[in-house]
Parts: structure tokens; C-alpha cells; sequence
């Protein structure tokens, strides 16, 4: 099982986590919850205490990814699969991503 936490313009949201059987499973942070200005991370994932899983890495966090020849070219300099989703978002999206959503990967 893999998972790294969700922050939100610096603020922790949640955890996402890919677990054994390649389900994923995003749970807002109770703290994240309770703070009247925090939005949702997607306007597929509104704010709610309940895990949202899926079978297919939710389009928020996919769409954070490269795509093409820049994939292939991190996935080589990474020593990733390119098809491997959850571990190039866990390498790539921690620092500078265009937009307000960052992760950090939680060590097992």
C-alpha cells in the first residue's frame, strides 16, 4: 500500500492511498473538514467525512501528470513504470505543480 497526504495552497486536505488491489481511496483530513474556508480538492470529490474510492486513479490527481514524451523521459529518470500512475505522481508532484495541489508521500 502506498499513500501521501493532499495539501491544498499548503494546507493539509487529506490522504490519498493506493491500496493492494489497485483501488484508491481519498479521505479529507478530519482538521481540513472543519475549517469554513477549506474548498473541495475537485468539484468530483466535494468536501465530506467519508472516503471516496475508486478503481482508476481519481482525474484530479491524474491529471496532475505528464503526458507523451515528458513521461517517458521522468518514468526513465526516475526508474519508474510509465504506466505506473500513483508512483509518478508520488516523485513528481510535490514541489512546483501548476495549480493549488501538492502531495508528500507518507513512508510506509
Amino acid at each position: 500500500m502506498r499513500r501521501c497526504e493532499v495539501y491544498m495552497h499548503g494546507i493539509k486536505a487529506g490522504v490519498l492511498t493506493e491500496e493492494d488491489n489497485r483501488t484508491f481511496c481519498f479521505t479529507y483530513d478530519k482538521a481540513y473538514l472543519l475549517n469554513e474556508k477549506s474548498g473541495p480538492v475537485s468539484l468530483t470529490l466535494p468536501l465530506r467525512t467519508e472516503p471516496y474510492r475508486s478503481n482508476v486513479l481519481f482525474p484530479v490527481f491524474a491529471n496532475m501528470l505528464s503526458e507523451g514524451e515528458n513521461r517517458q523521459i521522468q518514468s526513465q529518470l526516475l526508474h519508474i513504470d510509465a504506466e505506473d500512475d500513483f508512483g509518478i505522481l508520488l516523485a513528481t508532484c510535490q514541489f512546483d505543480t501548476v495549480g493549488a495541489i501538492t502531495v508528500k508521500p507518507i513512508e510506509p
